[in-house]
């Protein structure tokens, strides 16, 4: 049986190698046949602790890593390349640029 694969936004990081992601979908009303938003929390593996609060990532369906994380995240090759590009630019750049100078505070309240 195929795994299953789902899409949502990361609203937790807090804990280490884990993610929590909140899936929404779409559901007609039976009666009223109105779509209704429907949302899920699942936890799911990071073992990089590469992904932040807001990120948008697919998440598979895997064995049990722990009582309540059943879903490991996997996303597509060109987010996951522009962050860790946009990581490594900021380590390195961290690293090899000088401090910058502090801001000049602006002139004391008009008289």
């Amino acid at each position: 049986m195929p795994r299953r694969v789902l899409e949502g936004r990361v609203v937790s990081d807090a804990m280490d190698k884990t993610v929590t992601v909140l899936v929404e979908r779409r559901t007609m009303h039976p009666i009223y046949k109105k779509y209704v938003k429907q949302s899920a929390k699942y936890a799911a593996h990071d073992e990089s602790n590469l992904f932040r609060v807001g990120d948008m990532v697919e998440i598979e369906e895997c064995r049990p890593l722990s009582k309540r994380k059943n879903w490991v995240v996997t996303t597509d090759p060109k987010t996951l390349g522009r962050e860790l590009t946009a990581k490594v630019k900021a380590s390195a750049g961290a690293e090899a640029a000088p401090a910058k100078k502090p801001r000049a505070k602006k002139a004391a309240a008009k008289k």
